[in-house]
């Protein structure tokens, strides 16, 4: 093959619809729900539980990933916004991201329909473990730092921006896994390993390892590997990752959310020794050589002769934030205006507190300053490795 980066292993179509607080508020108020039912981990069968954990993740400010009983739920609640059909999928969206600076990539899909041929970069190779057309879209909704939603005694202002995805997707409980892609990565120099988080049979999983790391044992041996976390629905199930392909990933990558999901613990991200310390947390669990760190402020990577990686850490945040301000729409002109910005005040002070007190075993860079009004907060962290990926090679 050709292309030097490989993608893998999933793929989906996203409804991204349109915040809108009156369309809320009315449904709010026909559930009648109450603030005291509001929970991010109720377990979604219904619109109105999907409601719930909306405005539970909304009164917290985090971003999540959660599986939702039936795609009808999705579809209908969907038909009550104005929505974009866009492609979801970190490495169809970092593949969408990276060719817009002129790389293509070969990418491993598990769902296939006319959307997503219409969609994909026309020029990336790709090869589909499904024998069919198949096609279970997933809700992303978005709210902006300052969004208010008031309905009965439910009165929430979002703190930060922030995105949460809802699917109901056989195609990724499956996961299956294309042997013809070994022919097509054969020669790739960075290969990426994403969209088992989803996941929920640890047999199923741990078969569906053994195939990826089959693949791995295929690769030359110097070909970096890069896994991005995505937030497991079952934390549980990283220990299999780690056990089964940790010693062969060389980045292991992760947003704050997923951080503080593996240490089990909520940490300052605006203080260097608590994050210090959680990255250390994070190495004995973790056996990769490196760990990425991405977060709304900065970047970091951490382990063995890290600062090597410091300007793929640049070019990954200058994309997420890129994508962040203008969306998948950007042109080549923004994303040379974000590269020259100049770093927000929170991000710049972590940067220079985190590496005064490291050598070469860490590294930080800041996020540029940026207008948080209008932004999109879906597929930063794929917009990162859309970025981080082509500059680790270059």
């Amino acid at each position: 093959m050709s292309e030097r980066i490989a993608l893998g292993f999933c793929n989906n179509v996203d409804y991204e619809i349109v915040w809108n607080a009156d369309t809320l508020e009315a449904l709010a108020n026909h559930y009648r729900l109450r603030a005291e039912e509001l929970d991010k981990n109720i377990a979604i069968r219904s619109e109105r539980d999907l409601l719930i954990s909306i405005l539970s993740f909304m009164r917290t400010g985090g971003g999540g990933e959660r599986f939702v009983g039936g795609s009808e739920i999705l579809e209908g609640f969907a038909e009550r916004f104005e929505k974009k059909v866009t492609l979801g999928g970190t490495s169809v969206r970092a593949a969408i991201a990276m060719r817009k600076l002129g790389y293509r990539s070969a990418l491993h899909l598990i769902t296939l329909n006319d959307q997503v041929r219409r969609l994909l970069p026309a020029d990336s190779p790709y090869v589909c473990s499904n024998d069919g057309d198949s096609f279970y879209p997933h809700l992303i909704v978005q709210f902006g730092a300052g969004d208010r939603v008031k309905a009965g005694d439910i009165d929430i202002r979002a703190r930060l921006p922030n995105r949460l995805i809802y699917h109901c997707n056989a195609d990724r409980l499956a996961m299956r896994i294309a042997p013809e892609f070994a022919d097509l990565v054969s020669d790739a120099q960075a290969l990426l390993v994403s969209g088992f988080n989803a996941m929920q049979s640890k047999p199923l999983l741990q078969r569906r390892l053994r195939q990826v790391r089959h693949l791995l044992e295929r690769l030359p041996k110097d070909t970096k590997v890069y896994l991005e976390d995505g937030g497991f629905h079952d934390p549980s199930f990283r220990r299999l990752i780690h056990e089964m392909l940790g010693e062969r990933i060389d980045l292991y990558g992760m947003n704050e959310d997923e951080l503080q999901s593996c240490t089990g613990r909520k940490i300052d991200l605006a203080d260097p020794g608590e994050v210090r310390q959680g990255l250390k947390e994070l190495r004995r669990a973790i056996p990769s050589p490196a760990i990425v760190l991405h977060t709304r402020h900065w970047a970091l990577a951490y382990g063995r002769d890290a600062g090597r990686y410091a300007a793929a850490l640049r070019a990954g945040v200058t994309m997420a934030t890129t994508r962040f301000r203008y969306g998948d729409e950007f042109a080549l002109a923004d994303h040379s205006e974000i590269a020259a910005s100049a770093p927000n005040p929170e991000g710049a002070a972590f940067a220079r507190a985190f590496n005064a007190e490291t050598g070469d075993d860490a590294v930080c860079v800041p996020v540029a300053d940026v207008p948080q009004e209008n932004a999109v907060t879906v597929g930063l962290g794929d917009a990162f490795v859309g970025g981080f990926l082509p500059a680790l090679l270059d």
